[in-house]
């Protein structure tokens, strides 16, 4: 009887240990996506939300938008119907405007000779193979809150040849 309860017990202890599902997920199974951050700053009733941008590594970017992050509007807008901060990089600025009542209403950021994401160059050179990108100029802009612009103009040069694109992040070409 003592030989039957144990052998039931370790039979039990080893279906229990068998019933678990031992799931090992291979990296291609899961995608990781970087999420935009969102920068939120209260001004009176209101929120100011800001989007930095995330698809694009270029370190000037990275560097002015973490400034403009870190910028702390305080009363200087008080008295004004707008108020307008500037910062400026070395071949890049960024504009914002707030209300009132310091309400974050529009950003402007324009930077040239940038690094171009892969998405980006796989596009131009898919569609034009033998061109050579010779200047860029990246531009973002949103408004409360909303990206309204996102796209990089693009210069290229094949033997004399000259021509000018406009491409979005996904490297898909608008205009040219």
């Amino acid at each position: 009887m003592k030989s039957i309860i144990c052998l039931l017990v370790l039979v039990g202890f080893a279906l229990t240990g068998y019933s678990q599902d031992k799931n090992t997920y291979r990296d291609e199974s899961m995608s990781l996506k970087k999420l935009p951050e969102i920068v939120i700053k209260r001004a009176g009733n209101d929120f100011s939300v800001y989007l930095p941008e995330y698809e694009n590594q270029d370190e000037k970017i990275k560097k002015l938008q973490e400034s403009f992050i870190a910028y702390d509007l305080g009363k200087d807008y008080e008295g004004f119907e707008n108020y307008l901060v500037t910062m400026r990089v070395k071949d890049g600025s960024l504009v914002a405007t707030y209300n009132e009542n310091g309400k974050l209403t529009r950003v402007v950021e324009k930077y040239d000779n940038v690094k171009l994401p892969m998405d980006v160059i796989y596009g131009v050179y898919k569609t034009y193979p033998g061109w050579k990108i010779t200047n860029d100029k990246y531009l973002y802009s949103q408004e409360d809150g909303d990206i309204t612009k996102k796209q990089y103009n693009l210069k290229l040069t094949k033997d004399k040849e000259t021509k000018k694109i406009v491409v979005n992040s996904k490297g898909e070409i608008l205009k040219g």
